[in-house]
């Protein structure tokens, strides 16, 4: 239960934090280059203030206004086939249902097979009925971001929920393909040290248990119990850190995709250039003068020149 909460955390982060800012920074690019702080058009205006907005998702489901990847995607993780209407894929939405129905009807098949018959094989079968379904739903998330804004790239919506859904796809979409082999091989490691690290916790707590038990009939293991409890919270700690491995290393995967899609648009020219010329200044400022009336504290302000003469320097790249 430990492990499912904190990776239900970490997903429920990475899929609301790198999201909504990004969204704040599309809101705030168009309206710094556009210049156009109040259009509130109905057709195109997107509320990204809001993590996410019903009226969005199914504004832009009704093709009456347009609504951002990141309400999309949240809203099609609930309301499924969201983003094939969207996106007018409507042939697709047989696909979507036909295959998450298919998959949990087999599951419940099985289940009641296994629990009729006592057969481990049902068993496993609908285990991998509910995990066809679970595919059939993360394509259709896929999907969406797939088919959404074809014509725009680099898109860092796409690049984040990319990333979200798949690690390493994001960076696979801005082209840096270099990138995959080292965040798989953190995960992969991670995911490794916190296996080895559970086995072992598990085998300390059942040596602890056994040392400390007061039924006679168990075997005293050589180990006491204070050795064994020592050991067993040393791997139980190095199994969370681990854990807190792999959450951090698909975090920052996801906040990479986001940070260079972005950066795809900037641009530095190989052409650097240094220039040097004679600068003056003229060196104004003000001093005290004389008070208005006699003997009073206000003063009134006059300015005096300061004129300097040096190099500017100006560094072009």
């Amino acid at each position: 239960m430990r492990l499912r909460s904190v990776i239900t955390a970490v997903l429920g982060l990475a899929l609301a934090l790198p999201l909504s800012a990004q969204y704040r920074d599309d809101q705030f690019k168009r309206d710094a280059f556009t210049q156009n702080y109040a259009d509130t058009t109905e057709k195109t205006a997107a509320d990204t203030s809001q993590l996410f907005s019903f009226k969005e998702y199914f504004g832009g489901l009704a093709h009456k206004r347009g609504a951002s990847l990141k309400t999309l995607t949240m809203g099609s993780a609930v309301f499924i086939g969201g983003g094939q209407i969207y996106n007018k894929d409507y042939w697709k939405l047989p696909i979507v249902y036909g295959g998450i129905g298919a998959g949990v009807g087999a599951g419940l098949y099985f289940n009641k097979q296994f629990k009729d018959t006592g057969d481990d094989k049902y068993h496993v079968w609908s285990n991998l009925s509910y995990i066809g379904a679970g595919l059939v739903w993360w394509g259709s998330l896929l999907d969406t971001a797939v088919g959404y804004e074809k014509g725009k790239y680099p898109n860092p919506a796409k690049s984040t929920v990319y990333s979200i859904l798949l690690p390493g796809l994001g960076q696979i979409y801005n082209g840096e393909f270099w990138k995959v082999p080292l965040y798989y091989g953190f995960i992969a490691g991670s995911v490794h040290f916190m296996l080895d690290n559970n086995v072992q916790y598990h085998r300390w707590k059942n040596i602890h248990n056994a040392a400390t038990t007061e039924d006679t009939t168990v075997e005293r293991p050589p180990q006491t119990g204070e050795t064994a409890k020592y050991f067993r919270d040393v791997y139980r700690r190095y199994r969370d850190y681990s854990i807190l491995a792999i959450a951090v290393s698909y975090l920052l995967q996801v906040i990479d995709a986001n940070v260079f899609a972005y950066m795809q648009d900037f641009e530095v020219t190989d052409d650097i250039t240094m220039r040097v010329e004679p600068a003056f200044d003229p060196g104004l400022y003000a001093v005290s003068g004389s008070p208005v009336i006699p003997g009073s504290s206000y003063v009134i302000p006059g300015l005096t020149r300061n004129p300097s003469v040096g190099l500017s320097i100006g560094l072009r790249f």
